[in-house]
């Protein structure tokens, strides 16, 4: 789902996807897929009547399947607008032709059935990816903790959601399987981070914090509750985190640095089994409630977008920035910065701040009349050049295109197809030059000739 303001309106778009972007810094088409809510916008008035009416109920994505949401609904409460989707993978009417009941009901009479996408394509001069982090898919790969067999197994953010106050139980944390108050939770940290052999090999930086924190949650809403945190190595960096979670275990919260082999239940209870390093021994827990920490990944669709903007990604599909010190919230295509967890994983404060310089980058680029480029950029010799179009395919930038020209042969006009560069879009990289078999691409400043000349300057 992607939200994007427009100018000079400034519309927001949501429930919307961007299906391509074409142009450079400045002059970004993009096309935007605007979703058919199957409601009239401009009737809504975000009762609630029609949700409340619909009798079918699937599980709410939002509260992580912990509670259900109706066919016709909007994510949560305080999403804006505050207007209803209809989901017509299981409203009734689109799959058995039948109900209608939230039509029938609607006072502003704003349910459409027939309503239909629309495509919108606009101009924007700079564009800000802010794509966030999804959880790692711990559950297929970590079959020894017993996800799906057993309910009162739970990750993070489903924990998060019982917690808060919003949440399905209104902020009473509570075991899914019989809505008892656990008196021992357990978590299981860095499950897939820093784990090479089944998970990802970097770590993932906010999770120390926030299991601090859900474990200070648990003892202060549950008296006389034991809480026992696994971990491989605490990891707080940032201002006032150390002291935080020497009060989590002034509490009372016990770490435990060693892994958890397996998860099993015994009567009412799960029996966590793991190890403490420190001590070198077994440990085994009987505890009423199991939470893993999984690793932050990134969204679905990250391969796709970074191939729509050309922008370059590291081994775990989080976006490259253009330099982690001096640029780190810009990339090597002009005009597209990087906001949050999509460059890598972070925490709030980290994400607030990216976002910040991120939007002042942009205000920066669209204040000004004129904007200085790079001059050393790929030029093309079209007299030798084949249009073979294979500078075309390795251009990270999509700055070079093939295009057709006319020219005298022999007292008669042929055309043929040579290649152009966007001198716009390109960064400089020599990726063409290298390719090309004909030698047709150069590098501004870095030809044979200039670079033979320097040679040869030195060797005098």
């Amino acid at each position: 789902m992607v939200a994007a303001a427009r100018h000079p309106n400034i519309e927001l778009l949501t429930y919307s996807e961007v299906e391509d972007v074409s142009g450079y810094v400045g002059n970004f088409e993009v096309t935007i897929r605007k979703k058919a809510r199957k409601v009239d916008a401009t009737k809504c008035r975000g009762c609630g009547v029609c949700w409340e009416k619909c009798p079918t109920k699937v599980d709410s994505e939002f509260e992580q399947g912990l509670a259900k949401r109706k066919a016709i609904y909007i994510p949560f409460a305080q999403a804006v607008p505050a207007i209803p989707v209809i989901d017509q993978e299981h409203c009734l009417y689109f799959t058995k032709g039948r109900c209608g009941v939230c039509q029938k009901v609607c006072p502003a009479k704003a349910i459409d059935y027939e309503q239909q996408d629309e495509i919108i394509k606009d101009k924007f001069g700079a564009i800000i990816v802010a794509t966030g982090f999804e959880l790692f898919n711990w559950r297929e790969v970590y079959g020894e903790y017993g996800y799906g067999k057993y309910p009162d197994v739970i990750d993070s953010m489903q924990f998060e959601r019982l917690n808060v106050s919003s949440g399905p139980t209104g902020g009473k944390i509570l075991r899914p399987s019989d809505g008892r108050e656990p008196k021992t939770v357990v978590f299981i940290k860095c499950v897939g981070s820093r784990d090479k052999a089944k998970g990802k090999s970097y770590c993932s930086r906010a999770c120390c914090m926030y299991t601090a924190k859900h474990a200070h949650q648990v003892l202060e809403k549950i008296p006389g509750a034991q809480v026992i945190v696994f971990y491989m190595d605490i990891r707080t960096p940032g201002k006032a985190y150390e002291e935080f979670l020497e009060r989590t275990i002034h509490e009372g919260a016990i770490y435990v640095r060693g892994r958890v082999s397996k998860v099993f239940p015994e009567g009412d209870k799960l029996i966590v089994k793991g190890e403490d390093t420190l001590l070198g021994r077994p440990v085994e827990v009987a505890a009423d409630l199991v939470v893993v920490v999984p690793a932050m990944v990134p969204s679905r669709g990250w391969d796709k977008l970074a191939k729509m903007l050309g922008l370059q990604t590291d081994k775990d599909g989080f976006f490259q920035e253009a330099h982690p010190k001096l640029r780190p919230v810009e990339t090597f295509t002009a005009g597209v910065f990087l906001a949050g967890a999509c460059q890598g994983p972070k925490d709030i404060p980290d994400t607030v701040a990216q976002a910040s310089a991120a939007a002042a980058k942009a205000i920066l680029l669209l204040s000004k009349d004129e904007m200085a480029t790079e001059p050393m950029v790929a030029s093309v010799d079209q007299s030798v050049c084949a249009g073979c179009g294979l500078c075309v395919e390795v251009c990270p930038y999509k700055a070079i295109s093939l295009t057709t020209i006319a020219e005298r042969v022999g007292g008669r006009e042929i055309t043929r197809q040579v290649a152009t560069v966007n001198t716009g879009l390109c960064q400089g990289c020599g990726s063409c030059a290298v390719t090309c078999p004909s030698s047709a691409m150069n590098l501004k400043g870095f030809t044979n000739e200039q670079i033979l000349a320097e040679v040869d300057a030195i060797c005098l």
